[in-house]
């Protein structure tokens, strides 16, 4: 097995023991970059390419030697909160904060790995794969560090570990190509049929998502393939969208898996570790009821899904 010791990628978690993320127990790794700018993101500390200095408030003893040794002040203090201005961060600040902080509540929210690093990872996890687990690859959007994704998922196949990928399709149909024959399974989202409401919300057009769908259902690996809308009450959760997106998915491929994940409240909590960045509810909504959820798998059915994950 060829070794790599140069390609880097930056991973802004790694969930080991994972059951979420596909079949069996996994690890799931998280990549930093996403080309979306989804106004309900999930994973906000994942949309950035770069790597920030964040404070996690809840682990904050206030003794206020982060502000005394911040020499540039790039650490101060505002509303009685720690706060960080990114623009005056240095690597060399950024490590004396988080060395001289005795209760671990700065820390940066994202490490880089060289490429043998993940793949060790996964290997002191293989002993868990044994009854369908493996690796994920999710994010931000794996495919906004697609050199470093190709090489993983190649060199994970090679040792023999199942892979899998959540990913918003939004990547160029080559990459996607290259990446097929080393992934077991796809889970891709589509949120929002309407193009112009797409845009508006996540800030990029869906005409290459939909492409990419298209792509993958009409190749061999459709049966390993699961599309994905997140419910977001007021953006994705409507009659309309469920509809038109059940209709495009079963044209393509009858058998096709639809997954409709319920709204995720406990996102909204993760907005209060970056800047510059709000979350699309003041007052975060509840999860759908079993009989709400019903309703939307009711219109997936009527439109043509044969199978719908639940």
């Amino acid at each position: 097995m060829e070794k790599n010791n140069t390609l880097m990628g930056r991973i802004f978690d790694i969930r080991r023991f994972s059951t979420h993320d596909g079949d069996g127990i996994r690890t799931t790794i998280f990549l930093k970059g996403c080309p979306l700018k989804c106004v309900w993101c999930q994973n906000p500390e994942g949309i950035s390419t770069e790597e920030h200095l964040i404070h996690f408030e809840t682990k904050c003893i206030k003794c206020g030697l982060c502000i005394k040794n911040c020499s540039n002040g790039s650490i101060i203090e505002k509303d009685n909160k720690i706060c960080i201005v990114k623009e005056g961060c240095t690597d060399e600040q950024n490590k004396v904060a988080i060395d001289i902080c005795p209760a671990g509540a700065l820390t940066m929210d994202c490490k880089n790995y060289f490429l043998d690093e993940v793949v060790e990872i996964a290997i002191k996890d293989k002993a868990f794969f044994k009854y369908g687990g493996g690796v994920t690859l999710s994010g931000g959007e794996p495919f906004s560090q697609a050199d470093f994704t190709i090489a993983l998922l190649k060199r994970l196949k090679e040792i023999g570990i199942n892979t899998a990928i959540e990913t918003s399709l939004f990547v160029s149909s080559e990459y996607l190509l290259e990446a097929l024959p080393y992934i077991d399974t796809i889970f891709a989202d589509l949120k929002m049929f309407d193009n112009e409401k797409h845009k508006a919300f996540t800030g990029v057009d869906n005409e290459l998502i939909k492409n990419n769908i298209k792509l993958i259902l009409e190749s061999d690996k459709k049966d390993c393939v699961t599309i994905r809308t997140p419910l977001i009450p007021n953006f994705t959760a409507n009659n309309d969208n469920i509809n038109d997106i059940s209709k495009y998915i079963s044209d393509i491929y009858s058998h096709v898996k639809y997954e409709l994940l319920n709204y995720n409240p406990l996102a909204k909590s993760k907005y209060n570790l970056i800047d510059n960045l709000d979350y699309c509810f003041e007052e975060n909504p509840k999860m759908y009821t079993d009989e709400q959820m019903k309703e939307f798998h009711d219109i997936a059915y009527l439109a043509g899904v044969q199978n719908l994950i639940k």
